[in-house]
């Protein structure tokens, strides 16, 4: 049987710690508990601190003695991190703590695969917890009370956590059988006609995962092209660079196309609605912006028009990327716009920044056996692009 691994600081939690690793025994499943205390700890855990840092790329003096605070803990979830990473066993993992313990764990945490049960008991889980979960399948409990002593109700907490994880570890779930190849699409509302075009003409050969490119739509993508779970991908909507660059509320992070990059899957991507910025409300678009074309998607969306200069900078930040692939590539510009407002008698309609936006891709591409730039004299939505964009996806898989 795979094990539970019960992680956090020994040094201020022990006794919540040894109370979940108990329930997970008492559940049926193998237990050890894992100290990632940051000052001296006199435990007796199954993983000592000095074992954990032996796993720091820069060795056990790097995670230990530290004096400040943040270093320590910077450290230790980077030791922690290796870590889990060397298990070969692990049947779930279960974290309890309050911010520094929350903030080591979930760190390593986000280097497992998906589908690796991954359950984190913390004082901070009732606030924004998109900083610890990230792109991954992370389940966060709001401890309630403090972690700071067994009462009934932490008693109830950690209990109801440990049963969980020893479940998850027990019965873990078959993996899946499919003879169709994993594939990625992007997409965003104004790019849904596209991408249910291209669904229809490879579904009956492909399992398509179809990410929502709100920042962290594009993340999961590609962590699962990071964790070998998808071979392939049609990265149509690239929009979180937009919100990247200037400020949107759904951005991407600059390791964008990175797992790409890594990884040479077969790659088809475009520019779908890199002609827009992301924000909440209008009273939340900042001041600087407000003489823009804005455009209210709903109450709590409103959307910012890029510029010709903002179009051709969005075009360099994509191409810098493309041009490091080293798999199979093909990239295509649909010249009829990029986005379903983005058309003739649409509010983002704007030919002279598609222009820029084109003519950046244009003039930085960089020409390689592996990589072909494909103009496509149609709108992004219309039909004839998806099945230029499914063409190029056969010739390269």
């Amino acid at each position: 049987m795979k094990t539970v691994y019960v992680i956090g600081t020994c040094d201020t939690k022990e006794a919540e710690l040894r109370y979940a690793v108990e329930r997970v025994q008492a559940a049926g499943a193998v237990a050890v508990l894992v100290d990632i205390s940051t000052t001296q700890s006199t435990a007796k855990a199954g993983i000592t601190p000095e074992a954990v840092a032996k796993h720091h790329p820069h060795g056990a003096d790097a995670a230990l003695g530290h004096s400040d605070r943040g270093k320590a803990v910077a450290a230790m979830g980077e030791a922690l991190t290796g870590f889990l990473l060397s298990r070969t066993e692990i049947g779930a993992v279960l974290g309890i703590g309050g911010g520094g313990g929350t903030y080591m764990v979930t760190q390593a945490m986000r280097a497992l695969p998906v589908g690796v049960p991954k359950l984190m008991v913390s004082t901070i889980a009732s606030g924004n917890v998109a900083p610890y979960v990230g792109p991954t399948d992370i389940t966060m409990m709001h401890a309630v009370a403090d972690v700071a002593g067994l009462n009934t109700i932490t008693r109830k907490v950690i209990g109801n956590a440990a049963h969980a994880a020893a479940g998850m570890a027990v019965h873990a779930v078959p993996e899946g059988s499919s003879d169709k190849r994993p594939v990625g699409l992007t997409m965003f509302g104004v790019t849904t006609n596209c991408i249910s075009h291209i669904r229809h003409f490879i579904e009956a050969d492909c399992e398509c995962f179809v990410f929502h490119a709100t920042g962290t739509g594009g993340q999961c993508m590609e962590k699962l092209i990071d964790s070998g779970l998808l071979t392939a991908c049609l990265d149509i909507t690239t929009t979180e660079i937009a919100d990247h660059l200037f400020g949107g509320i759904l951005p991407c992070t600059e390791d964008r196309f990175g797992a790409v990059i890594r990884s040479r899957i077969p790659y088809v991507g475009s520019m779908g609605a890199v002609d827009m910025v992301n924000f909440g409300g209008r009273d939340t678009v900042p001041a600087q912006f407000s003489d823009r074309n804005l455009y209210v998607h709903n109450p709590q969306v409103t959307l910012m028009r890029t510029t010709a200069e903002e179009s051709r900078m969005i075009g360099r930040w994509i191409i810098e990327r493309i041009n490091r692939m080293e798999g199979p590539v093909r990239f295509l510009l649909p010249l009829g716009g990029v986005s379903a407002i983005d058309a003739p008698g649409k509010p983002f309609h704007d030919p002279a920044a598609d222009q820029a936006l084109f003519d950046a891709i244009r003039s930085a591409w960089s020409p390689a056996p592996n990589r072909k730039l494909i103009e496509i004299d149609a709108h992004i939505n219309d039909e004839a692009f998806a099945e230029a964009a499914v063409h190029a996806f056969r010739e390269i898989s």
